[in-house]
């Protein structure tokens, strides 16, 4: 079976058990060609560990009685979106609001900095430079579609 039926029955089974629970959102899905199942969720106040355990079971048993893979031939992960996966979604960069963002532009230009203002198209980021006296702050503006990959950028 081709993974874009299977992905988009996965995604349709997954927003039924999650439609009561609003502030969870999907992120991605992936099948490997091993028939592997991953599921990225995501959620306004972060996903616990149980929720991935629960949504896990049900989404199995969900697949598994569709019979989408012949004998059972598969294997399912439900997890929340790592803090160093890319943000994928316009609701992880209204989440990650006040967090620093490593961008990286279709020039392959990085750039870091303090997310500060999202709105429909486009995210802005306080970016500090030089130290001391010659420090400048600047805040540029980036289109969503002028950038490859946005991450969080652990800062301690």
């Amino acid at each position: 079976m081709a993974n874009l039926p299977v992905i988009e029955k996965v995604e349709a089974f997954l927003n039924e058990l999650i439609a009561d629970t609003p502030e969870l959102f999907l992120v991605e899905i992936k099948v490997k060609p091993t028939n592997n199942i991953k599921v990225y969720l995501d959620g306004d106040n972060g996903v616990t560990i149980k929720q991935c355990v629960q949504l896990n079971r049900k989404l199995y048993a969900k697949i598994e009685e569709a019979a989408y893979f012949p004998d059972g031939d598969f294997s399912l992960e439900v997890s929340s979106a790592g803090i160093g996966e890319p943000l994928l979604k316009h609701r992880q960069f209204i989440k990650n609001i006040n967090r620093y963002l490593e961008v990286k532009l279709l020039d392959n230009t990085v750039v870091e900095g303090k997310l500060i203002n999202v709105s429909d198209n486009d995210f802005q980021l306080e970016v500090i430079t030089g130290k001391g006296k010659k420090q400048t702050i600047t805040q540029p503006v980036f289109e969503f579609s002028a950038i490859k990959s946005a991450s969080v950028e652990v800062k301690f």
